[in-house]
C-alpha cells in the first residue's frame, strides 16, 4: 500500500491550437498484483481552433450544407446589395466546415454571424419565426459577437430628458438605451446619467462610479428607465463634463475596463458643439469615443452632434422610429472593433456559460450548459486598412458537459467535482450551479450565467479561492464545506482541499475539490479479459453515462458504439484507433466479475414468494466506485411505484460526470454497516409512495479503507408502514400485552430520519415532512437539548415570490419497541454486511434556510414541555443500524400555539440595491488583449458625415488634422 499525495497540472498553449491538460494524481491501494503504487495517467482535453482571416476553420458540426438566417429588416423591393453579396461569398465556408467535420467529427457547432446582420450557421437548419412572423434572433446581440468584435469597455450613457423629449421621443429613448445595454457585456463597465437642467443618475445610489455590465446590473437600470419623465432644459455641457469626470475617475482607480471608453448620448438635439468640453477634457488623444443618437425626424440641431462624433473618433446615427433603433445601435461596435481590425489581431475569445440548444430548431432537445469560442473575421485589403472593416465573427459551441466527461471521475472519490471560473469570477462549470428552475416547466434563470464562485463555495468568506482562480494562480487550499443534497433539503458536512490552476489560451481556470476520507486510497484487482466481458455484457449491468471509458466522438465510425461495446472492441483490438481508459476498464471489468453473483442472488430471491410475496421490495440496485451499476426489478416496470429512479429523469439517482448518486454518497457518510432510509423528494410534487434504503460496502473494517460500492432496495412505503406497525405491537413482556403501545390513542408516534424528515406516522399526509413542523414544541426541544444541530445554509441561487411530560412516564413510554428490517447483502469482497392557478411571478433572491442533522453519539433521550403549565413528555430513541430515529410524545397537552420549526427559506433583504451591486465588485482578471484605438484610424468615417455644412465641415478639417499631428 503507497500513498501519494497531490494533484498535477499541466497545460500547453500553441499559437492556434489551445490544449488543455489536466491529470488529477491521487493514492492508490494495491490490493493485487504490482506493489509498485502506481500513478494515476494524465487525461488531457485538447480544445482547437484554428482560424484565418476569411472566416477561419472553426470546429463545427457535421452536415452537408450550412444555412444562412436574414435577421435584418430588408425592403422586399430593394435589398441591401452588400447583405446579398455577403450571403453569397459566405457559401464558400460550406467547403471549410466539411473540412473541419471530416478532421473531428466531435465537433458540435459551427457558425459565421455577418456584421450586416445576416447569419449562417453549420449545420443548416429551418428556422421558426415567433406567434408575429418575426425570427428575433441576431447574431450581433450576442455576447460572442460583441466581446470578439471589440475590445472591453467603459461606457457613460447620457439620455436627454428635457422638455422637448416628451412622448414619442422619450420612448424612442428608452429603447435605443436599452438596446446599448444588450451590446455590454460582463467585461464592460457602465452607468447612465438623464440630465434636463440637472444631473440625474437612474440610479441614485450608484452615482459617480460604474457598474459591471452582468445581467442583473443592466436589468436593474432598465427598471429606472421607465421612471425618466421629460421636462425642463437641457445642460448638455454640464452632462459631459459628468461623464468626462466619471470616466476619468474610474479609470484611474484600476477597477474598470481600463481599456476603450466612450460616451453614448442620446438627445433630440445640441445648440453647440461644445468644443471648450472636449479640448479641457478629450484632446488631443481622444481616448474617449463619442456616439451620439439623435432622436426623431428633425435635424436642426443634427450638424452639431455629426461634428461631436466626428471630432472624438465617434459614429453619428439617427433615429426617426422604434424599429431603427436596433440597427443604428449596432453601428458603434464596428467603429469599437477598427483598432482590433487595423492590427489585424485574431484575438480568441470564450464566453462565459450559457444555456442553449440548437438555435432555430423545433425539437424538444434538453437545453445544455455551453461555452463560445469565437474570432473576428476582417477585410485584409490594404486600399481599405485605415477603415477596419469588420466582416463579421466566426463562432463554435463547446458543450460543457463534454470537457466535464473528460475528468476521471472514479479517481476523485465519491464527493470529490471538478470546476472552472471565468477571469470574472463567474462559475463556467460547478455541480452547484443551478441555471433552470421549475415552474410548470424548466425555465431559465435571468441571471444563471452571473453566478459568482463566492455564491457557491460560500464557505469561503474571505474568497481565498476565488481570487486565487481569478487571477490565474496555481495552488491549493483547504475548508470546512457544508453540501447540501437531495433538493437542498440535506447537508453533509466535510472538509474539502481544493486544487486549481489557469487554463492555459482561455480566461478561464479550473479546479478539483477533493473531500477527506474518500478517494486517498484506492482499491485495484486484477480479471481475466475474458471473464470481465462476460460479466460485464450481462443484461442487468449498465455503465455510468457521463462517464468517460473509451472516446466514441473522436471517430465517427465510434459514435454509434455504447461504452461497454467500446470496450469490447478495445480490449479485442479489433479498433487499434479507439482511445480508452485502460486502467479504469481495468477496474470496472474486475467489479462486474465480483459482484456477478448478485445477479443469481436476486432471481433466486424474485422465485422465493416468501421473501416477498406482496412485492413489497420493487427494486434492488448496486453501484460500485467506477460507475459500474447492477439493477433488479421485482415488479414490472409499469407497477413501479415510483417510475424515475434510477432513469435519466432522476439525475440525483444516477452516476453522471458531476457527482455519485444521491444514494451512494449518503451511505458513504455513514458508519459502515449502516443502513440509510429516506423518503424522496421530487421537484414536481411530493413522491411520498417509496422507501429507499442504501448502505456502503466497506473492503475492510478500518478507516483508511475505501468505499468499493453500495447496495440498496426501493420498496413501497405502505409496505414498510406496515412493517413497523407490526413491530411496534410486539412487546417484551412475558404475557406479550404492551402496558403501551403507538395504538394508545394517549400518544403519537415517529419514525424521522437524522434530517429530521419523518418516514412513518399515523397521519399518512405528514409522511415526508420535515417534524418540526408538526411537533413544533417537540423540536425546539431536541435542539437545545443537543439531539439535533441547526446548520445555516445560503442559496445566492434562488428564486422568490415576486408580489406588487415526566421522566417516570418516559420511561414507561420506552416500552415501546421498534423493528429493523433484515436485508442480507452478502458482499463479495470479504465483508459479511447484515442489517436486521397561475404561477406567481419569480425572480432572483438570496436566501437563507436551515438544515438539521442528528448527534449521532446520542442514543436515546427524554424530555418534558411546559405547555402553558401543562407538562408533555417525549422519547427519542436511534433505531440500531441505520439512520432512523423513534420519537413517541404524549398528547395529553395542547401544545399548539408553540410555533413550528421549519425549513422555508428566508429571503435576505437588501436596504439598497446597491449594497447587492457593490458586493459583487470583486477582483477580477482583465483581458489580457485591449486594442482602444489606432493611429491609423480613419476618423472620418463617422456616420453621416457627408451630410455636413460646408462651415461646419471647414472647421472640423483643420480640427482633425491639427489633432493627429500631435
Amino acid at each position: 500500500m503507497q500513498r501519494n499525495r497531490g494533484i498535477l497540472f499541466s497545460h500547453v498553449c500553441c499559437s492556434t491550437l489551445l490544449c488543455f491538460w489536466i491529470a488529477v494524481c491521487r493514492s492508490v491501494v494495491l490490493v493485487e498484483g504490482s506493489p509498485q503504487g502506481i500513478p494515476l495517467s494524465v487525461r488531457c482535453c485538447i480544445v482547437k481552433l484554428w482560424a484565418s482571416a476569411f472566416g477561419g476553420e472553426i470546429k463545427s458540426l457535421s452536415a452537408k450544407y450550412s444555412g444562412s438566417q436574414l435577421l435584418q429588416k430588408v425592403p422586399e423591393a430593394l435589398p441591401d446589395p452588400d447583405i446579398v453579396n455577403g450571403v453569397y461569398w459566405s457559401e464558400a465556408l460550406n467547403k471549410v466546415f466539411v473540412e473541419n467535420f471530416e478532421r473531428d467529427p466531435s465537433l458540435i457547432w459551427q457558425y459565421f454571424g455577418s456584421a450586416k446582420g445576416f447569419f449562417r450557421q453549420y449545420p443548416g437548419v429551418k428556422w421558426h419565426p415567433d406567434e408575429h412572423g418575426v425570427i428575433g434572433f441576431d447574431c450581433r446581440n450576442r455576447k460572442w459577437y460583441i466581446q470578439a468584435a471589440t475590445s472591453p469597455k467603459d461606457v457613460v450613457i447620457l439620455v436627454d430628458v428635457s422638455g422637448s423629449m416628451k412622448g414619442l421621443r422619450l420612448t424612442i429613448a428608452r429603447q435605443t438605451v436599452s438596446s446599448v445595454l444588450d451590446t455590454l457585456g460582463d467585461d464592460d463597465f457602465f452607468n447612465i446619467i438623464a440630465y434636463n437642467q440637472e444631473i440625474h443618475y437612474v440610479e441614485p445610489c450608484l452615482n459617480g462610479t460604474l457598474v459591471r455590465a452582468d445581467r442583473a446590473n443592466k436589468d436593474h437600470f432598465r427598471q429606472h428607465l421607465d421612471k425618466l419623465f421629460a421636462k425642463g432644459i437641457g445642460l448638455l455641457g454640464d452632462a459631459l463634463t459628468e461623464a468626462f469626470t466619471i470616466l476619468s475617475d474610474f479609470n484611474q482607480t484600476g477597477h474598470g475596463s481600463t481599456c476603450s471608453q466612450a460616451i453614448m448620448l442620446v438627445t433630440d438635439g445640441a445648440t453647440k458643439m461644445y468644443d471648450s468640453v472636449f479640448e479641457k477634457f478629450n484632446w488631443p488623444d481622444r481616448k474617449v469615443r463619442i456616439f451620439p443618437y439623435l432622436i426623431g425626424r428633425e435635424s436642426a440641431f443634427a450638424d452639431n452632434l455629426k461634428w461631436m462624433a466626428c471630432a472624438n473618433k465617434g459614429y453619428f446615427s439617427q433615429i426617426s422610429t422604434l424599429a431603427d433603433v436596433q440597427e443604428n445601435v449596432m453601428r458603434y461596435l464596428h467603429v469599437m472593433s477598427r483598432p482590433k481590425v487595423i492590427d489585424h489581431e485574431h484575438d480568441t475569445v470564450w464566453t462565459e456559460a450559457y444555456v442553449d440548444t440548437l438555435p432555430g430548431l423545433s425539437d424538444k432537445r434538453a437545453p445544455s450548459m455551453m461555452t463560445t469560442v469565437a474570432m473576428p473575421v476582417f477585410s485584409t485589403k490594404n486600399e481599405t486598412r485605415n477603415q477596419g472593416i469588420l466582416l463579421g465573427v466566426a463562432g463554435t459551441d463547446i458543450p460543457l458537459q463534454e470537457l466535464m466527461k473528460i475528468i476521471p471521475k472514479h479517481m476523485l472519490g465519491i464527493h470529490g467535482y471538478a470546476f472552472a471560473v471565468t477571469n470574472n469570477g463567474y462559475i463556467l462549470t460547478h455541480p452547484d450551479l443551478r441555471p433552470m428552475y421549475q415552474q410548470g416547466k424548466k425555465r431559465r434563470k435571468p441571471n444563471y450565467s452571473s453566478v459568482d464562485l463566492s455564491e457557491v463555495e460560500w464557505e469561503d468568506k474571505d474568497d481565498i479561492l476565488r481570487n486565487a482562480m481569478v487571477n490565474r494562480r496555481t495552488g491549493t487550499f483547504s475548508m470546512e464545506v457544508k453540501r447540501t443534497v437531495d433538493k437542498g433539503k440535506r447537508v453533509l458536512k466535510m472538509h474539502n482541499d481544493y486544487y486549481y490552476t489557469d487554463i492555459k489560451g482561455t480566461p478561464f481556470s479550473v479546479g478539483v475539490a477533493l473531500s477527506r476520507g474518500h478517494g486517498k486510497y484506492f482499491f485495484r484487482g486484477n480479471v481475466s479479459v475474458e471473464a470481465g466481458l462476460h460479466d460485464l455484457e450481462q443484461p442487468d449491468v449498465a455503465l455510468a453515462d457521463e462517464w468517460t471509458y473509451c472516446n466514441t466522438d473522436e471517430h465517427l465510425e465510434h459514435r454509434p458504439l455504447t461504452q461497454i461495446q467500446a470496450i469490447r472492441l478495445f480490449l479485442t483490438g479489433r479498433q487499434p484507433h479507439l482511445k480508452c481508459d485502460r486502467e479504469l476498464i481495468q477496474e470496472v471489468l474486475f467489479d462486474a466479475v465480483i459482484t456477478a453473483p448478485l445477479e443469481a442472488y436476486w432471481t433466486g430471491l424474485a422465485l422465493n414468494k416468501s421473501e416477498n410475496s406482496d412485492k413489497g421490495v420493487e427494486i434492488a440496485y448496486l453501484g460500485t466506485r467506477t460507475g459500474l451499476s447492477r439493477t433488479n426489478l421485482f415488479v414490472v416496470p409499469e407497477l413501479l411505484s415510483n417510475q424515475d429512479f434510477l432513469t435519466a429523469e432522476d439525475k440525483e439517482g444516477v452516476f453522471n460526470a458531476d457527482h455519485f448518486p444521491l444514494w451512494y454518497k449518503r451511505a458513504a457518510e455513514q458508519v459502515p454497516g449502516t443502513f440509510v432510509y429516506s423518503v424522496p423528494f421530487s421537484s414536481a410534487s411530493e413522491n411520498k409512495s417509496v422507501v429507499l434504503a442504501s448502505t456502503a460496502i466497506q473492503l475492510l473494517d478500518d478507516r483508511k479503507s475505501p468505499i468499493v460500492a453500495a447496495v440498496g432496495i426501493q420498496m413501497k412505503l405502505e409496505y414498510f408502514q406496515r412493517k413497523f406497525w407490526t413491530a411496534c405491537r410486539q412487546c417484551t413482556a412475558l404475557d406479550g400485552r404492551c402496558s403501551i403501545s403507538c395504538e394508545s390513542g394517549d400518544i403519537n408516534c415517529y419514525l424521522i430520519d437524522n434530517n429530521g424528515f419523518i418516514l412513518v406516522t399515523e397521519e399518512i399526509s405528514q409522511t415526508g415532512l420535515f417534524f418540526g413542523e408538526v411537533e413544533g414544541a417537540v423540536m425546539n426541544k431536541l435542539l437545545q437539548m443537543g439531539s439535533f444541530k441547526r446548520i445555516t445554509l445560503y442559496d445566492y441561487q434562488a428564486h422568490c415570490r415576486d408580489y406588487a411530560g415526566s421522566s417516570d412516564c418516559a420511561r414507561t413510554l420506552l416500552n415501546v419497541s421498534i423493528f429493523l428490517l433484515e436485508f442480507n447483502f452478502y458482499s463479495w469482497w470479504n465483508v459479511g454486511l447484515s442489517v436486521k392557478g397561475k404561477p406567481p411571478c419569480m425572480v432572483p433572491c438570496d436566501t437563507e434556510y436551515p438544515a438539521f442533522v442528528s448527534e449521532r453519539t446520542i442514543k436515546e433521550t427524554t424530555g418534558n414541555i411546559d405547555c402553558e403549565g401543562c407538562f408533555r413528555s417525549f422519547v427519542i430513541q436511534q433505531i440500531p443500524s441505520s439512520n432512523l430515529f423513534m420519537v413517541v410524545v404524549e398528547n395529553k397537552c395542547d401544545c399548539s400555539s408553540a410555533p413550528p420549526v421549519t425549513i422555508d427559506p428566508i429571503e435576505i433583504m437588501y436596504i439598497l440595491h446597491s449594497i447587492k451591486t457593490l458586493k459583487f465588485q470583486k477582483d477580477r482578471k482583465k483581458p489580457e488583449s485591449c486594442h482602444p484605438f489606432h493611429p491609423e484610424e480613419n476618423a472620418m468615417e463617422c456616420g453621416s458625415a457627408t451630410g455636413l455644412s460646408s462651415t461646419l465641415t471647414a472647421a472640423l478639417f483643420p480640427l482633425l488634422t491639427s489633432l493627429i499631428s500631435r
